[in-house]
């Protein structure tokens, strides 16, 4: 049986990557940053300011999918920060990659924002926040296997409630 595959979704400065780390700390996994998957067009649109389409994900989500079943064949559990913000993005990943578990971080887009004025050297500029959160397709009751957990705790009372929603897997 191959081994689980966490991906960690939100908006940009949620703390996919943060609590991802933390994650995969735990459970002794390996973390995989999405970010670092995006093919250099992406991360230049991006860069520009520019939302990226459907169309300039679909590859993405093929190194990911490539990358977690890697990992999951030989036993190996893994952590990925993924933004998958529409449901046909999950269903894509889902119908990638066996034993998938989501866990939705749920922020306002004021958290969001002051996430992401703190970061250094990250490609994403607060610019396209707006448009993540018009693209955002918050998971719905009837999805499957996602944990939404709603952050408004500090880091380390956040990391421990998720790390016991996913306690159980």
């Amino acid at each position: 049986m191959a081994a689980r595959v966490i991906i960690v979704m939100g908006v940009s400065g949620c703390g996919k990557t943060t609590l991802g780390k933390i994650i995969a700390a735990n459970r002794h996994a390996v973390f995989i940053d999405g970010d670092d998957l995006h093919p250099k067009e992406n991360v230049a649109k991006m860069q520009q300011g520019i939302p990226l389409e459907d169309a300039d994900r679909e590859g993405w989500f093929d190194r990911i999918i490539k990358e977690a079943n890697t990992l999951s064949a030989g036993h190996q559990e893994c952590v990925i920060a993924c933004s998958a913000l529409k449901k046909q993005y999950r269903d894509t990943l889902r119908a990638g990659i066996k034993q998938l578990t989501f866990v939705y971080l749920k922020v306002t887009y004021e958290q969001a924002y002051r996430q992401m004025l703190l970061r250094k050297e990250h490609y994403m500029p607060v610019a396209l926040l707006k448009s993540q959160f018009e693209t955002l397709e918050e998971p719905l009751p009837d999805e499957e296997n996602i944990e939404t957990v709603i952050l408004t705790k500090t880091l380390d009372e956040n990391a421990a409630m998720v790390l016991d929603r996913l306690s159980s897997l």
